[in-house]
């Protein structure tokens, strides 16, 4: 099966190897197993579900929650040869009835619904006119309440599903899931015994910054002044600050535009619309602008406010770099921006419980902005994955060589305050008692008499809040989960004040560098960017810049060797592969290029990533083609050898517990008389059971059925 889906891969997308947990995730869909994916953003989820729509029969729906993502998505299929189309409430009544026609004659392998249209009765009736083999729920995080995107129409997909005649593979997947959101996705669904892979969601080539204390307009001008020409993402906690940043970079002269729910539909289209074809280069954005975009070139995401959650950060910082490339997420924290995220909890409808789990979330994504442990780490480890690297050499943490600043005696006395305030305040009171502040509640309480008060009356008070912060972070405090949260001590901290243990605290600050592209680079892009004017599509849907770089490293000056490179399919080749060839070939000639030898190092590269391939073993091999659904027969008139070494082969295939199915190789009418005549002369040699059988009944079979019963015979 795999060496199919490696087919249709080159064949359409022009990779010639999976992503790392791509083949399990697509082998388990082709096996006819629900599955759940949880992959990063920018990992190719979609590739799970779109090569095997390839490969099986009938069609696949894909559950899609924006409008917009599905016409990129419908778009970029038919860029590279694949019949697919979506249905939505951008159509009219005639258009969707044209669309569901075709689709009964078998003109498509892959159709987008919004989940909203499942809820219509007469929707889901047309559907079971399709031989529906596959349903892809995409954004499945949507189903769960207590995810960071809560839909209600995401709810309603397993009654579509059991609505139809035919009950279709189910595949669900997302980039962010925590235990809770996991378990609903597999109970909410009503998956059938699925396959689950949880394949890692670390993001290698994205690196992370926390800056705290900034100006932050000034650290943003400065910021793309040392990234110019670069694409970006700014996102910002309300309308509000949107728009003034807007104003001011628009004044500044840079290329942008803003995007909030404010904004008319048509207004939001049109500056979608204008980021994803590259006329704007940065957008600053509130999180309405979130799932909608499906833009690879994207180099930085600058959060201009603290978001709500890890999930939700996790998610719109993943928005760079979905190509792959080095891409760089920066987070600007104030202590302001905790009260704008308490204040939309605190104004929400939801129940008290709720509420207090939402707070929780919050104080998880405060203690981000503040720890000094690897940012990466954190992270991975909020979503569950353990054991990982103290260090990851690409985050802010981790690359902060200055040195640190001794904080114990200021710990020893925050920590000996909330002892003397007997742990039941929150931050700013306890600040508020080490500045020695005289307030109307301190002086009621008797606060003033704590002989911690005005102990660090030479900090300022959001000074002393900031360190509390740091320490909450780093695990010696703690804070109730609820609106007015209590800080209390945590075991560490008592070795602290015991002098058994020393705190150090950094202030973080990032190292601005703007990289060069090469003549070549740019010329292509440039090229890509006629193409997809003329062509009204986005740039990334003719080549993705990884691809651009690809061909600026190695140059390609035929069709043979330009379907060497990554991200070039045979559809992309036959339709602008002349035009890309004729610019490498100008550049190469104006600029006296000697070619053979990138020719040379282009191809031992293929050759090297196929390596994988030709050091299977002989047996893996026929397992190999036998997950195919090839025959005995058919493997060995393939392979050139006699039937009885494929079948020893796929023997030694079970001894070592790959997925074998012994029932395809029994002769279904003689099961019950070999297993009677093991029974009878025992399993240790086949030769005299075979003696004793109907001449046609096989060895194979023989084994086969011992297998079957080999704890019980």
């Amino acid at each position: 099966m795999l060496i199919n889906a490696k087919k249709a891969l080159k064949k359409y997308f022009g990779y010639s190897e999976f992503r790392k947990a791509q083949e399990e995730v697509i082998e388990s869909i082709l096996n006819k197993k629900d599955t759940v994916a949880i992959m990063p953003t920018g990992a190719g989820k979609s590739i799970c579900y779109q090569i095997p729509a390839l490969l099986m029969e009938g069609v696949t729906i894909v559950i899609s929650p924006l409008i917009s993502l599905m016409k990129d998505q419908v778009d970029s299929l038919i860029s590279q040869g694949i019949e697919a189309t979506y249905i939505n409430s951008s159509l009219t009544g005639l258009e969707m009835n044209e669309r569901l026609f075709n689709a009964r004659l078998g003109l498509y392998k892959l159709i987008y619904v919004a989940p909203e249209r499942l809820e219509a009765e007469s929707f889901c009736d047309s559907l079971n006119d399709l031989n529906i083999s596959l349903v892809a729920v995409d954004e499945a995080h949507c189903v769960s309440q207590w995810g960071h995107d809560f839909r209600t129409s995401y709810t309603k997909i397993s009654d579509f599903i059991d609505r139809l005649h035919k009950r279709p593979i189910v595949a669900a997947f997302t980039a962010t899931a925590t235990e809770f959101v996991k378990k609903d996705i597999l109970n909410l669904l009503a998956l059938k015994n699925p396959n689950v892979f949880a394949t890692g969601l670390n993001r290698e080539n994205l690196r992370f910054t926390v800056i705290k204390g900034e100006y932050k307009e000034k650290f943003v001008c400065d910021y793309l002044e040392n990234n110019k020409g670069k694409i970006g993402i700014i996102y910002t906690a309300t309308r509000k600050e949107a728009e003034g940043l807007y104003e001011k970079l628009s004044n500044k002269g840079y290329s942008v535009g803003v995007y909030h729910a404010g904004l008319s539909d048509k207004e939001r289209e049109k500056v979608q619309e204008d980021f994803s074809f590259d006329n704007i280069e940065i957008i600053v954005a509130t999180n309405a602008f979130g799932m909608g975009i499906d833009k690879s070139n994207v180099r930085f995401v600058i959060h201009y406010n603290m978001p709500k959650n890890i999930e939700a950060y996790y998610q719109e910082a993943g928005r760079a770099g979905r190509d792959g490339e080095e891409s760089e997420c920066v987070l600007l924290f104030a202590p302001k921006d905790i009260q704008i995220q308490k204040y939309f909890i605190d104004e929400s409808l939801l129940s008290p419980y709720r509420k207090n789990y939402e707070y929780g979330k919050l104080r998880a994504m405060v203690d981000y902005c503040y720890t000094s442990k690897c940012l990466r780490s954190y992270i991975l480890e909020y979503f569950g994955e353990k054991n990982l690297e103290e260090n990851c050499g690409n985050c802010s943490s981790c690359n902060d060589d200055r040195e640190e600043k001794d904080i114990t005696i200021e710990a020893q006395k925050i920590f000996s305050c909330v002892y003397r305030m007997r742990e039941r305040f929150g931050a700013n009171m306890v600040a508020d008692v080490l500045k020695g502040s005289k307030n109307k509640r301190v002086l009621s309480l008797g606060l003033d008499k704590l002989s911690t008060h005005g102990i660090m009356n030479d900090f300022s008070k959001k000074k002393i809040v900031a360190v509390i912060n740091k320490l909450i972070a780093d695990d010696y405090l703690v804070t109730t989960e609820d609106k007015y949260p209590v800080v209390r001590l945590k075991p560490k901290a008592y070795s602290v004040l015991k002098g058994k243990k020393s705190v150090v605290m950094k202030v973080t600050k990032i190292k601005k560098s703007a990289k060069a592209d090469n003549g070549l680079f740019e010329i292509l892009k440039n090229l890509r960017k006629e193409i997809s004017q003329r062509e009204g599509i986005p740039p990334f849907m003719v080549f993705h810049d990884a691809t651009l770089k690809e061909l600026s490293k190695y140059m390609p000056i035929n069709k043979e060797s330009l379907l060497l490179i990554k991200g070039v399919g045979e559809r992309k080749a036959e339709v602008y592969g002349d035009k890309f060839i004729d610019a490498i070939n100008n550049y190469i000639k104006e600029n006296n290029i000697e070619i053979k030898n990138k020719i040379e190092d282009l191809k031992s590269e293929t050759k090297n990533e196929s390596k994988k391939e030709t050091k299977l073993k002989t047996h893996e091999i026929t397992y190999k083609m036998y997950k195919e659904g090839k025959s005995i027969k058919e493997i060995s008139k393939d392979r050139e050898l006699t039937i009885i070494t494929i079948q020893n082969h796929l023997f030694k295939c079970l001894e070592e517990n790959m997925d074998i199915d012994v029932n395809d190789f029994i002769q279904k009418d003689y099961e019950e008389t070999i297993l009677n005549a093991i029974r009878k002369i025992g399993g240790s040699k086949l030769k005299p059971i075979k003696e004793v059988l109907p001449e046609e009944v096989d060895y194979m079979s023989i084994k086969s059925v011992w297998y079957k019963y080999k704890n019980s015979v």
